[in-house]
């Protein structure tokens, strides 16, 4: 009996995703959304301090806190992604190294390739929501954040004020003490003290409210006393009342002061301002860290039969904080135009992906890794 050759096992087609790749990608997307939801939380929280210190002072409302708070967490998704993937690689190969499973892997014939095609399956579409993330919605969050909160601050007047505590506005001009407030912000046993060019006037009345006309706001206080005259002079005028009103500084409205963050990427790459061609090359970089460092994570992920799951964790740390920093002072550099654009661009880039071919080297030896670049360039 002929044995028909041309439809044996070695014709056919092999699948684009395996077995082993889709078991790869999964669990690294779990370890990546684990450690994804760390960092942003952590680093939100440290950031959201500061807004919290502007919304106890008043030039934050309380209906924005919510939605600054979305906001950043989008702007830290962005910027935090590749750190997240670099780390969640590590655990992942880590733990199969640990494991033996990637011992399984290469006695069936796996090598460097199989495990780069596994992880890549979830780095490519990662690295497309990176750029989108990177270059249109995380400038859209600034830029919707920085409006916010200027709206906020033009428009704050007495929004601080809260019972038992001094509060200043219009530069100290103007300081409020109340010592209670109702459900209906009404305010009682209010202290004011208003200084308009070198007279101070000091208000004690029973009642307070907020009212809105059509020049402005005031305070419209009930049943009090007022004094005033210049300090250092003998010479006061004492006035009680039945009702007075304190007018709040009116602001003139101005736009916002938008950053480099804020602009939309259309309008940098547009743009021959040598700033707004560094904060490009910041938002390129985040993509292409997505992609350098799961490079880099596959061949240092390897560790010894003795070593923990985070073997090689300190040193892939030391990479990524050296790489973030070599970003930002490449971006500094570009901006001090103390070396070309086109360097920024792709200088700290290159330096990585010359690290991860040492890398590989010296896993896999220098002769299989210019066989490999050898076997790519001659197809």
């Amino acid at each position: 009996m002929e044995a028909n050759w041309t439809k044996g096992y070695n014709t056919g087609r092999r699948k684009l995703v395996t077995v082993l790749d889709k078991m790869i990608a999964l669990d690294l997307l779990r370890t990546l959304m684990a450690v994804w939801s760390v960092i942003v939380v952590i680093i939100v929280s440290r950031q959201f301090i500061r807004v919290l210190d502007k919304a106890i002072e008043g030039q934050v409302s309380n209906q924005t806190l919510l939605t600054v708070l979305g906001l950043k967490t989008i702007i830290a998704s962005a910027a935090f992604l590749p750190a997240a993937l670099f780390m969640a690689v590590l655990m992942v190969l880590g733990r199969m190294y640990r494991d033996q499973e990637m011992s399984a892997v290469a006695s069936a014939g796996g090598g460097a390739g199989t495990v780069y095609r596994a992880i890549f399956v979830l780095v490519f579409p990662l690295s497309a929501l990176a750029a989108g993330l990177s270059f249109y919605v995380s400038p859209w969050a600034e830029s919707t954040m920085e409006q916010l909160m200027h709206q906020d601050k033009e428009s704050a007047d007495i929004r601080g004020v809260a019972a038992g505590k001094f509060s200043e506005y219009s530069g100290g001009d103007l300081v409020f003490y109340v010592e209670k407030i109702d459900a209906d912000k009404k305010m009682y046993q209010v202290f004011v003290q208003h200084r308009q060019g070198n007279r101070l006037a000091i208000i004690n009345a029973e009642e307070g409210r907020l009212k809105d006309l059509p020049d402005g706001r005031y305070v419209i206080l009930e049943n009090g006393e007022r004094i005033q005259g210049q300090p250092g002079a003998v010479n006061f005028v004492v006035e009680q009342f039945s009702e007075y009103a304190v007018r709040m500084e009116t602001k003139e409205a101005t736009a916002a002061k938008l950053d480099r963050e804020s602009a939309p990427s259309d309008t940098l790459m547009s743009s021959d301002q040598i700033t707004d061609i560094a904060e490009l090359q910041r938002r390129f970089s985040i993509p292409m860290g997505v992609v350098l460092l799961s490079f880099i994570a596959v061949p240092l992920a390897q560790m010894s039969p003795r070593g923990g799951v985070y073997g090689n964790m300190l040193v892939g740390f030391l990479i990524y904080f050296s790489y973030g920093n070599l970003i930002r002072v490449s971006q500094s550099w570009v901006m001090n135009q103390t070396i070309p654009a086109w360097l920024g661009a792709f200088g700290v880039n290159t330096l990585l992906l010359l690290i991860g071919g040492i890398l590989l080297a010296r896993l896999y030896g220098w002769k299989w890794l210019i066989m490999q670049v050898r076997a790519k360039v001659h197809k």
